[in-house]
């Protein structure tokens, strides 16, 4: 269950979390069986909708007893998120989040600019495809993350993004982006590979608030968006050379280029140089401009290469016009590469810079990795004196209190879910989007030829007209069908031959059959020939073939108008490919006859208001669809409590990566739209869910799927009114041309027939260690939740799909989607997740999720704010009732277990009479020298020492156990000979009675002016 938990004062953190209930279903039956009630025997899920009052109520009888089993209120030591390798002990492993984030970009908000009393950090990743998009990620200490929000909710409302009309935006989309913050604004910076270049978007509410959306017209490769320190803006991108764009001040414009800055030829011969030489991010470090890089030196592995100059934009200011830049490889280690420097506050008043480099681990993703660097001379060294171990541990560099931290690795990017619709709003799902009208089709020109004389039997050529010196004339010796054809000769150009102008007949966004027949019968053994369109923007080819010498042969392929066309010039001709000096082809002679062009009943898909705006459903921000999806097809509120799919078209199996040269076919299942899905997670996954299969019709497939361009699933496919289960893989080499419906049928061994069965469990365990690099998928099913059954052996493997398809890690999906009609639905109860598969063997273990219920019995209500209390109250109500039931996999233990264990850590740093530490904080600005300087002081009043941190637009400084009566001071320097009125914080943190506090200080300071009238 998603619980929606109102904001404290107190509280600065996500306004919610989901809280899965598990199998509380079971649990309420057993209670009411105890109770005398009658119980009718539906499957278990019918039961789980009763009200949370009534199992607050058997918890109050006791009939339903918390834990189970006698736990000490002190046995309650919860593991660390699914996706967090802290290791708990002030230690984390590299990488980080086992999940895919690729294409990092961190951005930190100190402690003087938020309201949060300690630096903040923000990161965002690339999603590509996937809707919504551009997550931004929290964390307060580098090491855990969790999604706070989305910069966009559609990337376009056009057909690749929607996966309309045969597009697709697979391994395109959103890549590479750049979050800054400055002056109160948050900004980030993407390039697209197919929707038109480079966006900004802008919010002063990075977790809240609505995107502000600028399209800069043009593309720029890996951005790096970067403010001078006079605040003028300056987008760094390109591969294999790095250029600039300066932007005007509002940032919505480029108003100057400066091509080529620096380029991988300036370093050629340094061994840390070659192939990719990209994902430049820049930074102003102590005097200098740092750019890093991703380089890929053949016969190496990938590495990070760091770039230094005392002028930002090098030859273009420098004297002499010569590159400023010098460049070192500062990390070559297990492939650890392409990121961002983080700032981190150091005690000393310095700031620290560490690395956060992602590392490809396909077939998982492109995972980051937070690695520590030492500095000398400028330059830093990665990790253990320049080695990074895969799993290799380091010291956190933030920390945090015991409390807070603990509450920190219950954070994730995954999440179980049982859709309830209590996500919180936010701003990203209300984007505006204008949508286009769609043509006006005029019918009585759709299925009727169009050209005039097609096949030459009105006994004369007209209209038809020659072009480039061709000569033309009917022929009646030798005709395709009827008495005459068309002589094409005296042809010296490719483009000389027959046209025709079809002036106002041809319409916009209507498909048309475009034919002819062609014979030669002297020159090459074969010759191309194009059916082409003019409108005066270039010869546009309609429909093209290979005709061999002495044989009539049908040139044919349908074409569809784009927006663009001319329609008031709008000719045809018959051409044969242009090349410099002219070919052969270009001379040949030749007939033709019967040509056609016959507009077809319009199938285009055109966007509409229904399908973009909000349903009233609300997922959790773990969740992003495989392309933007169509909101009238998927829904949490037809069905309360569940995800409903519903399928709105038919697959055509007509979709092609346009991404790839080759232009290879896609399978049904990477055609279906409204697919939804989370991340993968390693080594091992385990994913749960129940189908309600009973409003599928003829035709539908749904199921869970582990997926990328390789993909295995556990589906339901619905044939003549009977229900069959069984596995799907698709494994490599991918072919180009497909036969979708035998590459998705049922592996042999698999498949079962589920009779009147009308609910289904499913459950996919993923492993990713054995071996690793690869991932085998075991699926399993069951009728009832409790009892399982294998279907088949493990499928696999999937790997790296080395095409770059979708280049992006396997994801996990629930899918529905149609062959046949639309209409058809099924419902999915739940998402369970567990880090045990079955294969492992291990008995179910209960001992976290009773220890987390033991322990919430030895709180006291008094001392949490009220909402943060109701919200752990729910989730230990859902937790009880689980455990008093009967459990059928780990899955249904742990994914309620995590939600409990989640609002108890909350609690920890929520306590309502948490006591304040007494602290003394003053802050001053002064001048000195002509320039301004902002003194903060904080003095211990407390009987023992305490840590303290201040905190000034300025800068940071943190000291460490501050003795009693004794003070932390720093004077921060401004470098201007003015300053305006501001604030400064401290964070101070200690133990009172054995428990760990922090309190937070803020104090305000004066505008300052220390220039020439300044008397000191």
């Amino acid at each position: 269950m998603q619980v929606s938990v109102p904001r404290s004062a107190s509280d600065p953190r996500p306004a919610s979390r989901v809280l899965s209930v598990g199998h509380v279903f079971v649990a309420v039956a057993a209670a009411l069986k105890r109770l005398g009630t009658a119980v009718t025997p539906n499957p278990p899920g019918r039961l789980r909708r009763i009200s949370l009052a009534t199992v607050g109520a058997l918890l109050c009888t006791g009939l339903v007893v918390p834990g189970g089993v006698a736990q000490a209120a002190d046995g309650w030591s919860p593991r660390s998120a699914y996706t967090s390798t802290d290791r708990g002990d002030g230690t984390y492993t590299v990488p980080l989040l086992r999940s895919d984030v690729p294409d990092i970009s961190v951005e930190r908000v100190p402690a003087a600019e938020n309201d949060e009393g300690r630096d903040v950090y923000y990161m965002i990743s690339t999603t590509m495809h996937l809707s919504p998009g551009a997550p931004i990620m929290k964390s307060y200490d580098l090491v855990n993350w969790e999604i706070v929000n989305y910069v966009f909710d559609r990337a376009s409302i056009g057909d690749s993004f929607s996966l309309r009309n045969g597009q697709n935006s697979y391994g395109q989309g959103q890549w590479a982006s750049s979050l800054r913050y400055h002056d109160g604004m948050y900004y980030v910076a993407f390039n697209t590979n197919n929707l038109s270049g480079a966006y900004i978007y802008r919010t002063d509410d990075i977790e809240n608030g609505a995107w502000q959306r600028t399209a800069l017209g043009r593309g720029l490769h890996d951005p790096s968006l970067f403010f001078d320190l006079d605040g003028t803006p300056y987008i760094f991108y390109g591969n294999g050379n790095i250029s600039a764009v300066r932007l005007n001040a509002d940032l919505t414009a480029i108003v100057q280029d400066y091509p080529n800055v620096f380029t991988a030829n300036n370093y050629a011969g340094q061994p840390f140089i070659g192939g990719l030489f990209e994902g430049a991010q820049f930074y102003y470090i102590d005097g200098w401009y740092y750019a890093v890089i991703i380089t890929w030196p053949s016969g190496q592995g990938r590495q990070v290469v760091m770039l230094r100059s005392p002028e930002l934009l090098g030859r273009y200011t420098s004297a002499g016009g010569v590159n400023t830049y010098e460049a070192r490889g500062v990390l070559n280690s297990n492939g650890f590469a392409q990121g961002s420097l983080v700032p981190i506050s150091g005690a000393d008043g310095e700031t620290d810079w560490y690395g956060m480099f992602f590392r490809d681990t396909f077939p998982i993703g492109r995972i980051p990795a937070l690695i520590p660097a030492t500095w000398q001379d400028g330059w830093p060294t990665f990790g253990n004196n320049g080695v990074v171990p895969v799993d290799g541990g380091f010291d956190k560099p933030i920390r945090l209190t015991p409390a807070e931290d603990l509450f920190e690795r219950q954070k994730g990017i995954v999440t179980s879910d049982d859709f309830a619709n209590d996500a919180p709003h936010k701003a990203y799902q209300d984007e505006q989007w204008t949508i286009p009208a769609p043509p006006d089709i005029d019918e009585s020109l759709i299925g009727v030829e169009l050209l005039a004389n097609p096949g030459f039997e009105a006994g004369a050529v007209a209209p038809w007209a020659a072009q480039f010196g061709a000569t033309l004339a009917l022929d009646s010796t030798d005709p395709a069908s009827g008495s005459a054809a068309l002589k094409v000769s005296d042809r010296t150009l490719n483009g000389s031959g027959p046209n025709q102008f079809l002036n106002g007949k041809m319409q916009h966004a209507v498909t048309y059959t475009v034919s002819a027949k062609i014979k030669y019968t002297s020159g090459p053994s074969s010759v191309r020939f194009n059916l082409a369109a003019d409108w005066g923007s270039g010869v546009q080819v309609m429909t093209f073939g290979n005709v061999p010498v002495g044989q009539w042969t049908t040139v044919t392929g349908q074409y569809t108008v784009p927006a663009t066309a001319n329609l008031n010039n709008f000719k045809f001709a018959v051409e044969t490919p242009w090349a410099n000096p002219q070919p052969p082809s270009s001379s040949v002679e030749y007939l033709i006859d019967d040509v056609s062009i016959v507009g077809q009943p319009s199938t285009i898909e055109y966007p509409t208001e229904a399908e973009i705006a909000p349903n009233g459903s609300r997922l959790d921000m773990a969740w992003e669809w495989n392309h933007a999806p169509d909101n009238r097809y998927w829904s949490l509120t037809d069905r309360d409590g569940w995800l409903r799919l519903t399928t709105g078209k038919v697959v055509t199996g007509n979709y092609v990566y346009t991404k790839l040269a080759n232009r290879a076919e896609l399978a049904w299942f990477e055609e279906a739209r409204n697919t939804l899905s989370q991340r993968t997670f390693g080594p091992r996954q385990s994913v749960e869910t129940r189908i309600d299969i009973s409003g599928m019709r003829n035709g539908d497939v749904a199921g869970l799927a582990a997926y990328n361009r390789g993909f295995s699933y556990a589906a339901i496919k619905r044939s003549g009114g009977a229900n069959t289960l069984g596995v799907v893989n698709r494994g490599q080499p991918f072919a180009v041309d497909l036969n979708q419906s035998t590459l998705e049928n049922f592996l042999p061994g698999t498949t079962v027939s589920l009779g009147t069965a009308t609910e289904v469990y499913l459950k996919a365990d993923l492993d990713f260690a054995s071996p690793v690099g690869q991932l085998w998928t075991t699926f399993h099913y069951s009728l009832d939740g409790l009892t399982w059954t294998q279907l088949g052996n493990r499928v696999g493997p999937q790997t790296l799909d080395g095409s770059l398809a979708h280049f992006m890690g396997h994801r996990v999906g629930l899918f529905n989607y149609a062959t046949q009609q639309t209409g058809g639905h099924v419902d999915f109860d739940y998402y369970l997740l567990s880090d045990t598969l079955t294969g492992q063997g291990r008995p179910l273990d209960t001992s976290d999720l009773d220890a987390a219920i033991g322990y919430a019995g030895t709180l006291d209500e008094a001392d949490y704010p009220a909402d943060a209390w109701a919200a752990m109250r729910t989730a230990l109500t859902a937790a009880t009732a689980a455990r008093a039931g009967e459990f059928g996999t780990q899955n249904q233990i742990d994914a309620p277990e995590r939600a409990l264990s989640y609002q108890l850590a909350r609690l920890g740093v929520l306590r309502a009479d948490a006591p304040e530490l007494p602290v003394t904080v003053s802050v001053q600005a002064r001048c000195l020298a002509g320039k301004a300087y902002v003194a903060v002081q904080a003095r211990n009043d407390h009987d023992a020492p305490v840590d303290i941190a201040l905190a000034t637009a300025y800068g940071e400084r943190s000291v460490a156990n501050v003795a009693p009566g004794g003070n932390a001071y720093q004077s921060f320097a401004t470098r201007a000979a003015s300053v305006p009125a501001g604030s400064a914080t401290v964070r101070a943190t200690g133990s009172i009675n054995g428990a760990d506090v922090t309190s937070v200080f803020t104090a305000e300071h004066p505008a300052i002016d220390c220039g020439p009238r300044q008397v000191q």
